[in-house]
């Protein structure tokens, strides 16, 4: 039925249009009368309620009750009928894809994290992608002519409207998306990494109606999300946020875009890294001084972080350089944006005061306090689900908001 409703919706119709406006209400707004949906789209009860009525018929809606009123009869309250389609979004990491699956409701049903993956920029690791996401779809107990789409989170360079990604997968001339959904079988959408993260963060986090925020992803590089006026901010091309390639150290380190200095040479999970290997190296000690002498490339950043939340001092000590280094980057973003949220993500936010603490150090001293003021600075409560949620989000807002 709701596959139906979307090749409608692709041709323009009219009534189609409207039916999607009135499911994009729904999936923000839970259940809500028909008075209340004709002054949201500015349209007459009557036309209203024929809407409501097909698409109650057709199954797209629900009636969840009554609406309790002080007197005379009580409106119906409509709502979206969660099993009329389903989404699936996956977040892919360095070593492991997180892939889960949301209603029409936007609850999570099923989930799979840390299913085993080496992101690899290779014909073969785009064929070990969809082996993964076949697999869990493969397991799921539902009918499969319900899944309405798949989103896809890729680090880089993502082009969401035009479904090219720039900095993997890139191999001819056909957009990622079409690959995908040729490979799979489903319609098949893309976004970046953290801007999936930081949408995710906006529906399902510390957000209780900010409407200007900044979501840091601090993960193996370095990300940035915007939110201006509750809406996310891609930039024209969907390249905003490329926060960690802004040219900051003379330090002569290579970053993996190719360019010397970047900000995310000193302030990612990948300087985190490198410093504690040069670190130990050198003769400073930490618990993990036997695993790294032994093979320093088995080390995930994981097991760094288990070693700061073990309260290892010299692991402590460069995830607080890191932090204060951050800083003083944010206090710039903070003086041009002046948020009201600055939520901090990624795999390092999972250290939670040892790097917010010192990010919010040098805010406080790097940042005009006039504007400062205004920015409460967190850490990330959705943590490593961020990611997947936000993934699964995207994939239905693809479909049904404007």
């Amino acid at each position: 039925m709701t596959q139906h409703l979307l090749k409608e919706i692709e041709k323009g119709s009219k009534s189609a249009l409207i039916k999607k406006r009135i499911i994009t209400h729904y999936i923000h707004n839970g259940s809500s009368t028909i008075t209340d949906l004709s002054k949201e789209l500015d349209l007459s009860v009557p036309t209203v309620t024929k809407f409501i009525d097909e698409m109650c018929a057709d199954g797209y809606l629900n009636i969840y009750g009554k609406l309790e009123t002080g007197g005379g009869r009580h409106p119906c309250l409509y709502g979206l009928n969660p099993e009329s389609g389903y989404f699936i979004g996956v977040d892919i990491k360095r070593f492991a894809i997180n892939i889960g699956l949301i209603n029409f409701n936007g609850d999570m049903i099923e989930k799979k994290l840390n299913v085993p993956y080496t992101f690899e920029n290779t014909v073969a690791g785009l064929e070990n992608l969809c082996t993964v996401i076949k697999g869990f779809i493969d397991s799921l107990d539902l009918d499969k002519e319900k899944i309405l789409n798949i989103n896809i989170n890729v680090s880089g360079r993502v082009n969401p409207e035009s479904g090219y990604s720039y900095s993997w997968f890139n191999f001819g001339e056909l957009p990622l998306t079409e690959v995908l959904s040729n490979k799979l079988g489903y319609r098949v959408s893309i976004d970046n990494d953290t801007r999936a993260m930081t949408y995710g963060e906006l529906l399902r986090g510390h957000v209780k109606g900010e409407k200007n925020i900044l979501f840091l992803n601090i993960n193996w590089g370095l990300g940035l999300g915007i939110v201006i006026d509750g809406k996310i901010y891609a930039g024209k091309s969907g390249f905003a946020g490329e926060f960690g390639h802004t040219p900051v150290y003379d330090n002569e380190i290579i970053c993996h875009c190719g360019k010397k200095g970047c900000l995310e040479t000193e302030t990612s999970g990948s300087a985190l890294h490198r410093k504690l290997a040069e670190r130990i190296s050198n003769g400073e000690n930490s618990i993990l001084s036997k695993a790294f002498n032994k093979d320093k490339n088995a080390i995930s950043l994981e097991t760094i972080i288990d070693a700061v939340n073990k309260e290892d001092t010299l692991c402590i000590e460069i995830i607080e350089d890191i932090g204060y280094q951050l800083g003083k980057q944010v206090a710039g973003l903070i003086n041009v944006f002046n948020p009201e949220l600055v939520i901090i993500g990624g795999v390092l936010s999972l250290t939670g005061d040892y790097l917010t603490q010192p990010i919010r150090t040098a805010v406080r001293k790097h940042s005009l306090n006039l504007v400062n003021k205004d920015s409460a600075i967190v850490t990330s409560s959705l943590k490593d689900r961020a990611g997947i949620i936000g993934a699964c989000m995207i994939a239905r807002s693809r479909l049904f908001e404007d």
